[in-house]
């Protein structure tokens, strides 16, 4: 009977075992896998700042949050549904926020919350599944099977999964396959051995199991044991978030709340994952006005990413870069339901104390018929150039096209130096 059997948990074999350290054999040693993924630094050595992705899953609609009120071609694409220009906030030359994102506003003006226009994948991919796994490997072309911030946090020298906790629904699988460890949970305090109690010390007994095995064997359970440690720490310290920051009572704020909890914490954490859904509107995209789809969407967004940057507070802000992925954008011109079928184009929303923010950067092509790449925005800039230029920029990186093979960082200046 393999550990993991002994203690409850979904089945893995042997071989998997000696693999040590796969985030999915990880996170069944422990219970729960999550939509947030957190890995972390080896020896609490990493200076960079902790990069936090956040993937917003099912077509994020660029156009509505960063809205191209200067081109006419926008409100007349969507005369149902386009954001009237008397409703913008930040405007910053042809471009200004949605108000749902009015949250974000002060961050705006203060410089620390941005956004990239006109960016995505190398070619469309209006399939889901395929654009996603495409996004998370992020090496088309090549024959790496490895995520992206497998080959990041692996070439940064993380070997172990905690320093770490997770949050969410969703397994990244992608982002994370690999070599390096990572682990997923449900939420800080709810990380547990599942079966745990006092009568029965699975975590004893797995120590106790493993005491001289090899070392293939016995690191897997001194990384979980480890991490239980931690969080039984954490969770016994307790957490309030600083500066009145309010949290929304949703899965995306109290992943947020956790990543922040992690960051001040100090336990060396380089990256989190967390994921935010439902972003996949097809019809009834709605107004801009409370009660309608988008609207309630992004200032659900608006309110997480507010808190999370008022509870970090600006010192912490200044150790974190959060971007926004998303498998591609939305068409320019709304369908015959009042939505966005899938496209091409999109935004990256970039939040931290790094952040050349309250503007948006890229170059615009345009949305006239003949700008368009088969109705959609065109992609000016490669998602994976935005990346780089942060990796390179804030998080020790000195050689990005080590993460994605072929692609220079950006030259944007989206991001100051560390």
């Amino acid at each position: 009977m393999s550990v993991v059997e002994a203690c409850g948990c979904a089945p893995v074999t042997r071989r998997k075992l000696l693999a040590a350290g796969a985030a999915g054999v990880f996170a069944g040693l422990v219970g729960d896998q999550l939509a947030t993924q957190l890995a972390f630094a080896a020896d609490g050595s990493y200076a960079g700042d902790v990069l936090v992705v956040l993937s917003l899953r099912g077509g994020f609609d660029g156009l509505s949050a960063v809205v191209p009120a200067g081109d006419a071609g926008y409100y007349a694409a969507r005369p149902g549904i386009a954001v009237p220009t008397s409703r913008l906030l930040g405007r910053s030359g042809i471009f200004g926020l949605h108000p749902a994102l009015a949250p974000l506003l002060p961050f705006w003006q203060a410089g620390t919350f941005g956004a990239v226009q006109a960016v995505g994948q190398p070619a469309p991919n209006r399939s889901h599944f395929s654009a996603m796994e495409e996004l998370e490997r992020a090496a088309p072309g090549t024959t790496l099977r490895t995520g992206w911030l497998d080959r990041m946090i692996g070439g940064l020298g993380a070997d172990r999964p905690f320093d770490a906790v997770s949050l969410g629904s969703a397994l990244p699988a992608r982002l994370l396959a690999g070599p390096a460890p990572n682990l997923g949970l449900t939420a800080v305090d709810d990380f547990e051995l599942s079966g745990e109690d006092p009568h029965r010390p699975m975590a004893a007994t797995m120590t106790a199991l493993y005491a001289g095995a090899p070392d293939a064997l016995a690191q897997t359970t001194a990384m979980t044991t480890g991490a239980l440690a931690t969080t039984g720490r954490l969770r016994a310290a307790g957490y309030r978030p600083a500066a009145g920051a309010a949290y929304p009572d949703t899965e995306l704020g109290a992943a947020l709340r956790d990543v922040a909890r992690l960051v001040k914490a100090e336990v060396g954490l380089m990256s989190a994952t967390v994921d935010s859904g439902d972003w996949d509107m097809h019809e009834n995209l709605g107004t801009a006005a409370p009660g309608k789809k988008m609207y309630d969407h992004l200032a659900e967004l608006a309110r997480a990413l507010a808190a999370f940057a008022t509870d970090l507070g600006p010192a912490g802000l200044g150790r974190v870069t959060l971007v926004t992925i998303s498998e591609f954008g939305r068409r320019v011109g709304q369908n015959g339901s009042g939505g966005l079928d899938h496209g091409y184009g999109n935004a990256m929303l970039v939040l931290g104390g790094g952040v050349r923010g309250g503007k948006v950067h890229g170059r615009w092509p345009g949305l006239a018929a003949a700008q368009l790449v088969d109705g959609d925005l065109a992609v000016t800039t490669d998602y994976r150039a935005v990346i780089g230029e942060i990796l390179r920029a804030r998080c020790g990186v000195s050689d990005p096209t080590g993460v994605f093979p072929g692609v220079k960082p950006s030259t944007l200046g989206l991001v100051s130096a560390r």
